[in-house]
Protein backbone atom coordinates (compact mmCIF):
# COMPACT_ATOMS: atom_id res chain seq x y z
CA UNK A 1 0.00 0.00 0.00
CA UNK A 2 1.37 2.95 -1.32
CA UNK A 3 0.64 6.01 0.93
CA UNK A 4 2.85 9.19 -0.62
CA UNK A 5 1.46 11.18 -3.19
CA UNK A 6 4.94 11.38 -5.21
CA UNK A 7 8.48 10.82 -4.81
CA UNK A 8 11.44 12.66 -6.55
CA UNK A 9 14.73 11.36 -6.05
CA UNK A 10 16.48 13.92 -3.13
CA UNK A 11 13.20 14.52 -1.76
CA UNK A 12 11.15 13.49 0.91
CA UNK A 13 7.39 12.15 -0.07
CA UNK A 14 4.56 14.20 0.09
CA UNK A 15 1.61 13.19 1.94
CA UNK A 16 -2.38 14.19 1.94
CA UNK A 17 -4.10 14.47 5.34
CA UNK A 18 -5.28 11.01 5.22
CA UNK A 19 -4.48 8.50 8.34
CA UNK A 20 -4.45 5.19 8.66
CA UNK A 21 -5.76 4.47 12.50
CA UNK A 22 -9.45 6.27 13.93
CA UNK A 23 -11.28 5.34 16.49
CA UNK A 24 -14.29 3.00 15.92
CA UNK A 25 -18.09 4.38 16.95
CA UNK A 26 -18.95 2.35 19.92
CA UNK A 27 -15.27 3.88 21.03
CA UNK A 28 -13.67 -0.08 21.62
CA UNK A 29 -11.72 -0.46 18.68
CA UNK A 30 -9.89 0.83 15.74
CA UNK A 31 -10.96 1.47 12.28
CA UNK A 32 -8.74 2.10 9.14
CA UNK A 33 -9.06 5.28 7.02
CA UNK A 34 -12.10 3.64 5.51
CA UNK A 35 -13.85 2.45 8.38
CA UNK A 36 -12.64 -1.03 7.99
CA UNK A 37 -11.79 -2.71 11.37
CA UNK A 38 -8.53 -2.58 12.28
CA UNK A 39 -6.76 -5.15 14.40
CA UNK A 40 -3.56 -3.72 16.52
CA UNK A 41 -0.54 -6.16 15.68
CA UNK A 42 2.56 -4.13 16.80
CA UNK A 43 6.24 -5.10 17.03
CA UNK A 44 8.17 -3.60 20.09
CA UNK A 45 11.40 -2.31 17.83
CA UNK A 46 12.46 -0.26 20.05
CA UNK A 47 15.93 1.06 18.91
CA UNK A 48 15.31 1.10 15.32
CA UNK A 49 15.90 4.79 14.74
CA UNK A 50 19.10 4.42 16.40
CA UNK A 51 21.04 1.25 16.04
CA UNK A 52 19.92 -0.19 12.32
CA UNK A 53 20.96 1.09 9.13
CA UNK A 54 18.49 2.12 6.38
CA UNK A 55 19.48 -0.82 4.49
CA UNK A 56 18.40 -3.20 7.97
CA UNK A 57 15.79 -0.96 8.75
CA UNK A 58 14.69 -2.46 4.99
CA UNK A 59 14.71 -5.77 6.51
CA UNK A 60 13.28 -5.40 9.39
CA UNK A 61 9.95 -3.84 8.16
CA UNK A 62 9.66 -5.79 4.77
CA UNK A 63 10.07 -9.09 7.34
CA UNK A 64 7.25 -7.54 9.58
CA UNK A 65 4.78 -6.88 7.00
CA UNK A 66 5.38 -10.27 5.60
CA UNK A 67 4.24 -11.88 9.28
CA UNK A 68 1.42 -9.31 9.75
CA UNK A 69 2.47 -6.54 11.45
CA UNK A 70 0.66 -3.65 10.70
CA UNK A 71 2.27 -1.53 13.97
CA UNK A 72 6.10 -0.92 14.91
CA UNK A 73 7.03 0.46 18.31
CA UNK A 74 9.83 2.73 18.48
CA UNK A 75 11.44 5.19 20.90
CA UNK A 76 12.14 8.82 18.68
CA UNK A 77 14.47 9.39 21.18
CA UNK A 78 15.89 7.36 24.10
CA UNK A 79 18.10 9.62 25.93
CA UNK A 80 19.54 12.99 25.45
CA UNK A 81 22.43 12.34 23.99
CA UNK A 82 20.91 9.85 21.43
CA UNK A 83 22.78 9.21 18.38
CA UNK A 84 22.43 7.11 15.44
CA UNK A 85 24.44 4.48 13.29
CA UNK A 86 25.29 7.32 11.57
CA UNK A 87 26.61 9.11 14.59
CA UNK A 88 24.06 12.26 14.01
CA UNK A 89 22.80 13.63 17.19
CA UNK A 90 19.26 14.03 17.93
CA UNK A 91 19.76 17.13 20.04
CA UNK A 92 21.60 20.06 20.68
CA UNK A 93 23.86 19.91 23.52
CA UNK A 94 21.39 17.44 24.88
CA UNK A 95 18.52 19.66 25.05
CA UNK A 96 15.23 18.33 24.43
CA UNK A 97 13.27 21.76 23.40
CA UNK A 98 16.74 21.70 20.13
CA UNK A 99 16.42 19.06 17.97
CA UNK A 100 19.81 18.53 15.80
CA UNK A 101 17.90 19.34 12.30
CA UNK A 102 19.88 20.13 9.46
CA UNK A 103 18.31 22.28 7.01
CA UNK A 104 18.42 22.00 2.97
CA UNK A 105 20.10 18.47 3.72
CA UNK A 106 18.87 16.15 1.08
CA UNK A 107 16.66 13.36 1.64
CA UNK A 108 18.77 10.87 0.43
CA UNK A 109 22.18 11.98 0.31
CA UNK A 110 24.08 9.92 3.28
CA UNK A 111 27.18 12.32 3.34
CA UNK A 112 24.08 15.10 4.11
CA UNK A 113 20.89 14.17 6.24
CA UNK A 114 20.96 14.44 9.77
CA UNK A 115 19.22 12.17 12.51
CA UNK A 116 15.61 13.34 11.82
CA UNK A 117 15.95 12.95 8.24
CA UNK A 118 16.54 8.88 9.38
CA UNK A 119 14.17 9.21 11.39
CA UNK A 120 12.04 10.49 8.38
CA UNK A 121 13.27 7.29 5.69
CA UNK A 122 12.25 4.68 8.10
CA UNK A 123 8.53 6.05 8.98
CA UNK A 124 8.04 6.29 5.28
CA UNK A 125 9.44 3.21 4.34
CA UNK A 126 6.74 1.76 7.20
CA UNK A 127 4.15 3.76 5.15
CA UNK A 128 4.68 2.34 2.11
CA UNK A 129 4.50 -1.14 3.82
CA UNK A 130 0.95 0.24 5.55
CA UNK A 131 2.63 -0.28 8.90
CA UNK A 132 2.00 2.53 11.65
CA UNK A 133 4.58 3.74 13.73
CA UNK A 134 4.26 3.77 17.04
CA UNK A 135 6.49 6.90 18.14
CA UNK A 136 7.61 7.27 21.67
CA UNK A 137 8.38 10.93 21.52
CA UNK A 138 11.27 10.64 24.40
CA UNK A 139 11.83 7.74 26.84
CA UNK A 140 10.99 8.06 30.87
CA UNK A 141 14.64 7.66 32.14
CA UNK A 142 15.87 10.69 29.54
CA UNK A 143 13.04 12.31 31.98
CA UNK A 144 13.13 11.20 34.71
CA UNK A 145 16.82 12.42 35.41
CA UNK A 146 15.42 15.52 36.16
CA UNK A 147 17.84 16.85 32.89
CA UNK A 148 14.26 18.02 31.15
CA UNK A 149 11.81 20.54 31.42
CA UNK A 150 8.59 21.11 30.87
CA UNK A 151 9.05 23.93 28.31
CA UNK A 152 11.97 22.24 26.82
CA UNK A 153 9.04 19.15 26.53
CA UNK A 154 6.44 21.63 24.87
CA UNK A 155 8.91 22.61 22.68
CA UNK A 156 10.47 19.63 21.30
CA UNK A 157 6.51 18.11 21.01
CA UNK A 158 5.89 20.77 18.90
CA UNK A 159 8.57 20.52 16.83
CA UNK A 160 7.53 16.57 16.46
CA UNK A 161 3.96 17.84 16.00
CA UNK A 162 4.69 19.95 12.79
CA UNK A 163 7.15 17.16 11.32
CA UNK A 164 4.84 14.65 11.37
CA UNK A 165 1.37 15.73 11.49
CA UNK A 166 0.65 15.17 7.43
CA UNK A 167 1.96 12.07 8.06
CA UNK A 168 -0.92 9.10 8.10
CA UNK A 169 1.28 6.40 9.48
CA UNK A 170 2.12 7.86 13.12
CA UNK A 171 0.37 6.49 16.60
CA UNK A 172 2.38 8.83 19.42
CA UNK A 173 3.22 6.92 22.67
CA UNK A 174 3.55 9.41 25.27
CA UNK A 175 5.64 8.59 28.27
CA UNK A 176 7.95 5.57 27.61
CA UNK A 177 8.26 2.86 30.34
CA UNK A 178 7.81 5.29 33.48
CA UNK A 179 5.04 6.08 35.83
CA UNK A 180 2.54 8.67 34.70
CA UNK A 181 3.44 10.61 38.17
CA UNK A 182 6.63 10.73 37.97
CA UNK A 183 7.42 14.40 35.90
CA UNK A 184 3.40 14.71 35.05
CA UNK A 185 4.08 18.12 33.99
CA UNK A 186 6.24 17.17 31.35
CA UNK A 187 3.61 14.33 30.14
CA UNK A 188 1.03 16.66 30.01
CA UNK A 189 2.95 18.94 27.87
CA UNK A 190 3.76 16.56 25.48
CA UNK A 191 0.00 15.19 25.64
CA UNK A 192 -1.15 18.48 25.28
CA UNK A 193 1.13 20.03 22.79
CA UNK A 194 0.71 16.81 20.80
CA UNK A 195 -3.24 17.07 20.52
CA UNK A 196 -3.29 20.88 19.89
CA UNK A 197 -0.34 20.78 17.37
CA UNK A 198 -1.32 17.12 15.68
CA UNK A 199 -4.76 16.60 15.42
CA UNK A 200 -4.42 14.29 12.77
CA UNK A 201 -3.09 11.24 14.76
CA UNK A 202 -4.33 8.94 17.95
CA UNK A 203 -2.30 9.41 20.97
CA UNK A 204 -1.52 7.16 23.68
CA UNK A 205 0.95 6.67 26.79
CA UNK A 206 3.45 3.73 27.50
CA UNK A 207 3.43 2.74 31.05
CA UNK A 208 5.76 1.57 33.16
CA UNK A 209 5.65 -2.38 34.20
CA UNK A 210 2.25 -3.14 35.78
CA UNK A 211 0.95 0.00 35.42
CA UNK A 212 -1.39 1.44 33.10
CA UNK A 213 -1.99 4.80 31.49
CA UNK A 214 -5.40 5.32 32.93
CA UNK A 215 -4.51 5.90 36.17
CA UNK A 216 -3.66 8.80 35.47
CA UNK A 217 -4.89 9.87 32.04
CA UNK A 218 -8.12 8.36 31.10
CA UNK A 219 -10.00 11.66 31.57
CA UNK A 220 -7.70 13.66 29.45
CA UNK A 221 -8.91 14.89 26.32
CA UNK A 222 -5.54 14.12 24.56
CA UNK A 223 -5.46 10.84 25.56
CA UNK A 224 -7.48 8.47 22.82
CA UNK A 225 -6.70 4.83 24.26
CA UNK A 226 -5.36 2.88 26.55
CA UNK A 227 -2.03 1.27 27.37
CA UNK A 228 -0.85 -0.96 30.11
CA UNK A 229 2.50 -2.65 30.11
CA UNK A 230 1.79 -6.25 32.10
CA UNK A 231 5.43 -6.58 32.63
CA UNK A 232 8.02 -9.49 32.17
CA UNK A 233 7.61 -10.92 36.24
CA UNK A 234 5.99 -14.27 36.78
CA UNK A 235 3.25 -14.45 39.52
CA UNK A 236 6.20 -14.89 41.99
CA UNK A 237 7.77 -11.70 41.52
CA UNK A 238 4.50 -9.47 41.90
CA UNK A 239 5.46 -6.91 44.79
CA UNK A 240 2.12 -4.96 43.57
CA UNK A 241 -0.12 -4.00 46.74
CA UNK A 242 -2.40 -6.11 47.00
CA UNK A 243 -5.73 -4.89 45.31
CA UNK A 244 -3.56 -4.61 42.54
CA UNK A 245 -1.51 -7.75 42.61
CA UNK A 246 -2.67 -9.07 38.67
CA UNK A 247 1.07 -10.75 38.22
CA UNK A 248 0.82 -12.48 34.96
CA UNK A 249 -3.33 -11.96 34.63
CA UNK A 250 -3.10 -9.15 31.60
CA UNK A 251 -6.45 -9.62 31.27
CA UNK A 252 -7.24 -7.92 34.48
CA UNK A 253 -5.81 -4.50 33.46
CA UNK A 254 -8.15 -5.07 30.16
CA UNK A 255 -11.53 -5.50 32.37
CA UNK A 256 -10.55 -2.63 34.54
CA UNK A 257 -10.14 0.04 31.70
CA UNK A 258 -13.06 -1.70 29.79
CA UNK A 259 -15.55 -0.74 32.49
CA UNK A 260 -13.97 2.86 32.38
CA UNK A 261 -16.05 5.41 31.44
CA UNK A 262 -15.75 7.29 28.93
CA UNK A 263 -15.51 4.20 27.25
CA UNK A 264 -11.55 3.55 25.37
CA UNK A 265 -10.05 1.58 23.62
CA UNK A 266 -7.24 -0.45 25.62
CA UNK A 267 -4.51 -2.92 24.80
CA UNK A 268 -1.21 -4.61 26.39
CA UNK A 269 1.67 -2.60 24.98
CA UNK A 270 3.96 -4.18 26.31
CA UNK A 271 3.46 -8.11 28.16
CA UNK A 272 6.57 -10.20 28.52
CA UNK A 273 9.52 -10.57 25.73
CA UNK A 274 10.06 -13.83 23.69
CA UNK A 275 13.36 -14.84 24.99
CA UNK A 276 13.68 -12.33 27.57
CA UNK A 277 14.54 -13.56 31.57
CA UNK A 278 11.69 -13.77 34.43
CA UNK A 279 11.93 -10.50 35.68
CA UNK A 280 14.28 -9.40 32.93
CA UNK A 281 17.60 -9.23 34.88
CA UNK A 282 18.40 -12.96 36.20
CA UNK A 283 19.76 -14.87 33.30
CA UNK A 284 19.59 -17.71 36.05
CA UNK A 285 16.30 -17.80 35.43
CA UNK A 286 14.15 -19.58 32.60
CA UNK A 287 13.28 -17.23 29.45
CA UNK A 288 9.84 -16.44 28.02
CA UNK A 289 8.55 -18.45 25.34
CA UNK A 290 6.12 -18.66 22.15
CA UNK A 291 3.22 -20.50 24.92
CA UNK A 292 3.50 -17.72 27.02
CA UNK A 293 3.58 -14.68 24.32
CA UNK A 294 0.37 -16.31 23.08
CA UNK A 295 -1.17 -16.57 26.33
CA UNK A 296 -0.63 -12.96 27.19
CA UNK A 297 -2.22 -12.21 23.33
CA UNK A 298 -5.24 -14.24 23.80
CA UNK A 299 -5.99 -13.94 27.31
CA UNK A 300 -5.92 -9.56 27.14
CA UNK A 301 -7.45 -9.75 23.46
CA UNK A 302 -10.57 -12.15 24.34
CA UNK A 303 -11.10 -9.95 28.07
CA UNK A 304 -11.85 -6.71 25.04
CA UNK A 305 -8.75 -5.57 23.93
CA UNK A 306 -8.88 -3.79 20.40
CA UNK A 307 -5.04 -5.65 19.87
CA UNK A 308 -1.76 -6.41 20.90
CA UNK A 309 2.13 -5.66 21.13
CA UNK A 310 4.53 -8.50 20.39
CA UNK A 311 7.82 -8.25 21.76
CA UNK A 312 11.10 -9.93 21.20
CA UNK A 313 14.55 -9.66 23.21
CA UNK A 314 16.99 -9.58 20.78
CA UNK A 315 14.79 -7.50 18.12
CA UNK A 316 13.13 -4.73 20.35
CA UNK A 317 16.94 -3.84 21.32
CA UNK A 318 18.06 -4.32 17.33
CA UNK A 319 20.89 -6.67 19.39
CA UNK A 320 24.11 -7.15 16.38
CA UNK A 321 25.72 -10.52 16.22
CA UNK A 322 29.37 -8.88 16.29
CA UNK A 323 29.28 -5.61 18.03
CA UNK A 324 27.63 -2.56 16.68
CA UNK A 325 27.53 -1.14 13.36
CA UNK A 326 28.98 2.32 12.87
CA UNK A 327 29.65 4.53 15.38
CA UNK A 328 29.52 1.76 18.62
CA UNK A 329 31.09 4.55 20.94
CA UNK A 330 27.91 6.75 20.68
CA UNK A 331 25.49 4.11 20.28
CA UNK A 332 27.07 1.91 23.64
CA UNK A 333 26.58 5.43 25.52
CA UNK A 334 22.73 5.20 24.38
CA UNK A 335 21.56 2.12 26.47
CA UNK A 336 18.95 2.00 28.83
CA UNK A 337 19.65 -0.09 32.11
CA UNK A 338 17.83 -2.86 30.83
CA UNK A 339 19.84 -3.23 27.51
CA UNK A 340 23.41 -2.64 29.20
CA UNK A 341 22.63 -5.31 31.32
CA UNK A 342 22.62 -7.64 28.22
CA UNK A 343 25.65 -6.01 26.77
CA UNK A 344 27.21 -9.91 27.63
CA UNK A 345 24.66 -10.98 24.93
CA UNK A 346 27.74 -9.77 22.47
CA UNK A 347 29.81 -12.21 24.35
CA UNK A 348 27.40 -14.61 25.14
CA UNK A 349 26.73 -15.47 21.19
CA UNK A 350 22.45 -14.99 22.09
CA UNK A 351 20.69 -14.38 18.58
CA UNK A 352 21.08 -11.07 16.86
CA UNK A 353 17.54 -9.30 16.14
CA UNK A 354 18.32 -10.95 12.29
CA UNK A 355 18.18 -14.46 13.41
CA UNK A 356 15.23 -13.64 16.18
CA UNK A 357 12.66 -12.16 13.88
CA UNK A 358 11.89 -15.55 12.68
CA UNK A 359 11.22 -16.88 16.40
CA UNK A 360 7.96 -18.73 16.72
CA UNK A 361 6.09 -16.16 18.68
CA UNK A 362 6.43 -13.93 15.96
CA UNK A 363 5.08 -15.63 13.46
CA UNK A 364 1.92 -17.07 15.43
CA UNK A 365 0.94 -13.58 16.40
CA UNK A 366 -0.61 -12.92 12.36
CA UNK A 367 -2.85 -16.46 13.43
CA UNK A 368 -4.80 -14.38 16.28
CA UNK A 369 -5.14 -11.29 14.10
CA UNK A 370 -6.42 -13.31 11.33
CA UNK A 371 -9.23 -15.24 14.06
CA UNK A 372 -10.45 -11.86 15.01
CA UNK A 373 -10.75 -10.24 11.36
CA UNK A 374 -12.42 -13.44 9.80
CA UNK A 375 -15.80 -12.69 12.51
CA UNK A 376 -17.76 -9.92 12.94
CA UNK A 377 -15.80 -7.60 14.27
CA UNK A 378 -17.37 -4.01 16.16
CA UNK A 379 -20.40 -6.41 17.94
CA UNK A 380 -17.34 -8.45 19.90
CA UNK A 381 -17.68 -8.55 23.94
CA UNK A 382 -16.35 -10.35 26.22
CA UNK A 383 -18.37 -12.73 27.64
CA UNK A 384 -17.30 -14.82 30.85
CA UNK A 385 -20.71 -15.76 31.25
CA UNK A 386 -20.53 -17.92 28.56
CA UNK A 387 -18.64 -20.46 31.20
CA UNK A 388 -20.04 -22.45 33.57
CA UNK A 389 -17.29 -22.94 35.29
CA UNK A 390 -13.88 -21.41 35.54
CA UNK A 391 -9.92 -21.33 37.10
CA UNK A 392 -7.60 -19.50 38.34
CA UNK A 393 -4.16 -18.35 36.76
CA UNK A 394 -3.13 -20.66 34.06
CA UNK A 395 -6.52 -22.69 34.48
CA UNK A 396 -8.08 -19.66 33.23
CA UNK A 397 -10.56 -19.24 30.33
CA UNK A 398 -11.19 -16.38 28.71
CA UNK A 399 -14.37 -16.03 26.32
CA UNK A 400 -15.62 -13.63 23.67
CA UNK A 401 -18.52 -13.34 21.32
CA UNK A 402 -20.32 -11.52 18.53
CA UNK A 403 -23.92 -11.64 17.59
CA UNK A 404 -23.23 -14.79 15.80
CA UNK A 405 -19.97 -16.37 17.30
CA UNK A 406 -18.41 -17.38 20.58
CA UNK A 407 -14.76 -17.74 21.02
CA UNK A 408 -12.96 -19.57 24.32
CA UNK A 409 -9.42 -19.95 24.93
CA UNK A 410 -7.86 -22.09 26.79
CA UNK A 411 -3.91 -21.95 27.34
CA UNK A 412 -3.46 -25.57 28.76
CA UNK A 413 -6.27 -27.67 26.89
CA UNK A 414 -8.17 -27.87 29.78
CA UNK A 415 -11.57 -29.18 29.49
CA UNK A 416 -14.20 -26.56 29.07
CA UNK A 417 -18.01 -26.44 30.16
CA UNK A 418 -19.90 -24.04 27.86
CA UNK A 419 -23.63 -22.42 28.41
CA UNK A 420 -25.34 -22.74 25.29
CA UNK A 421 -27.64 -20.26 24.16
CA UNK A 422 -25.57 -17.02 24.14
CA UNK A 423 -25.65 -16.52 20.54
CA UNK A 424 -28.25 -16.82 17.82
CA UNK A 425 -28.96 -20.31 16.33
CA UNK A 426 -30.85 -23.50 17.00
CA UNK A 427 -27.67 -25.34 16.33
CA UNK A 428 -23.97 -24.22 16.10
CA UNK A 429 -21.12 -25.84 14.70
CA UNK A 430 -17.75 -26.17 17.02
CA UNK A 431 -14.69 -26.04 15.53
CA UNK A 432 -11.23 -25.56 17.23
CA UNK A 433 -8.94 -23.41 16.76
CA UNK A 434 -5.02 -24.01 17.02
CA UNK A 435 -3.01 -20.77 17.76
CA UNK A 436 0.53 -22.36 17.28
CA UNK A 437 -0.32 -23.06 13.26
CA UNK A 438 -3.64 -21.21 12.60
CA UNK A 439 -5.82 -24.34 11.44
CA UNK A 440 -9.20 -25.30 11.94
CA UNK A 441 -10.40 -28.78 12.57
CA UNK A 442 -14.29 -29.26 12.96
CA UNK A 443 -15.98 -30.84 15.83
CA UNK A 444 -19.71 -31.19 15.02
CA UNK A 445 -23.03 -29.48 15.25
CA UNK A 446 -24.98 -28.97 18.56
CA UNK A 447 -28.21 -27.77 20.23
CA UNK A 448 -27.87 -24.50 20.99
CA UNK A 449 -28.86 -24.71 24.62
CA UNK A 450 -27.85 -26.67 28.30
CA UNK A 451 -24.22 -27.17 28.82
CA UNK A 452 -22.01 -28.84 27.10
CA UNK A 453 -18.49 -30.44 27.76
CA UNK A 454 -15.44 -29.98 25.20
CA UNK A 455 -12.74 -31.59 25.59
CA UNK A 456 -9.46 -30.13 23.41
CA UNK A 457 -7.02 -32.51 21.65
CA UNK A 458 -3.50 -33.08 23.41
CA UNK A 459 -2.89 -34.19 27.13
CA UNK A 460 -3.60 -31.37 29.66
CA UNK A 461 -0.46 -28.76 30.21
CA UNK A 462 0.84 -25.46 30.02
CA UNK A 463 1.17 -24.35 26.10
CA UNK A 464 -1.52 -26.68 24.79
CA UNK A 465 -3.34 -23.89 24.31
CA UNK A 466 -7.07 -24.06 21.91
CA UNK A 467 -9.90 -21.74 21.06
CA UNK A 468 -13.13 -23.50 21.00
CA UNK A 469 -15.28 -21.52 18.12
CA UNK A 470 -18.82 -21.83 18.03
CA UNK A 471 -20.38 -20.59 14.79
CA UNK A 472 -24.21 -20.07 14.12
Amino acid sequence: MLLCAGLIAGTKPVYGQSKMLNISENKRFFTDAKGKPFFWLADTGWLLFTRLTREDADRYLADRQRKGFNVVQVMVVQALRSANVYGDSALVHRDLGLPNVTEGAAYDDPAQYDYWDHVDYIVDRAAERGIIVGMVPIWGNAVKNGRTSAAQAKAYAAFLAHRYRNRPNIVWLNGGDTRGDVVPDVWEAIGSTLRAEDPNHLITYHPFGRTQSSTWFHSREWLDFNMFQSGHRTYAQDNEPQDLRYGEDNWRYVEADYARRPAKPVLDGEPSYENIWHGLHDKTLPVWTADDVRRYAYWSVFAGACGFTYGNNAVMQMRHARGYPGNAPAIQANVSPVIANDQSALQAKLPSWEEAIDDPGAGQMVYLKNLMLSKSYFDRVPDQSLLAENGGRYDRLLATRGKDYALIYTWNGREMQVKMGKITGKRLKASWFDPRTGKMTVIGKFENKGIKTFNPPGEVRNGNDWVLVLEK
